[in-house]
């Protein structure tokens, strides 16, 4: 039986953390299940605007989000591919990416590339949670829409018949 351990024991023993991501909250930047992420005990030092930090919220539940802002208490926190803000303190914050590894090859997050697309992703982020939003509306119409024509279906289909 293979012996499991968790995030904060393997940052501990190891001083970071390799592992798959799940999810789609830090898309386009990371793919579900494919792509593996290097994470690096985070240190006393405070963090900064647009480092992607793993964090574990007080559910249990452990999240890669990017900081937006850093503020004097805690950071405001959201993901590459989400509109919902989330304030998060020093005590949460596991560690910070440094690195991933994508069909073969390494991006560091010191990479002129990576380090383009963070201020290109995190400076737009107003407008990106508009088209977010605009995309979740459009999928809740949608829903709503193919709820209604079959609900019309089976009162169209219900028995009535003309002669």
């Amino acid at each position: 039986m293979a012996e499991t351990s968790t995030f904060e024991e393997q940052l501990d023993k190891n001083g970071y953390l390799v592992y798959t991501n799940k999810g789609v909250s830090m898309m386009p930047l990371l793919r579900q299940g494919r792509d593996v992420m290097v994470i690096r005990k985070r240190g006393a030092e405070r963090l900064k605007k647009y480092d992607a930090v793993l964090f574990k919220r007080d559910n249990g539940a452990y999240v890669l989000h990017r900081i937006l802002k850093v503020r004097e208490h805690d950071y405001l926190i959201v993901g590459d591919n989400c509109r919902q803000k989330e304030y998060v303190d020093d005590g949460h914050i596991l560690g910070i990416l440094t690195e991933i590894q994508r069909d073969g090859k390494t991006i560091r997050v010191t990479d002129p590339g990576y380090l383009a697309y963070v201020h290109l992703w995190c400076d737009a982020f107003p407008l990106r949670a508009a088209l977010i939003r605009c995309r979740e509306g459009y999928f809740h119409a949608r829903h709503l829409a193919g709820m209604a024509l079959r609900k019309l279906g089976r009162k169209k289909g219900s028995g009535n018949t003309e002669g």
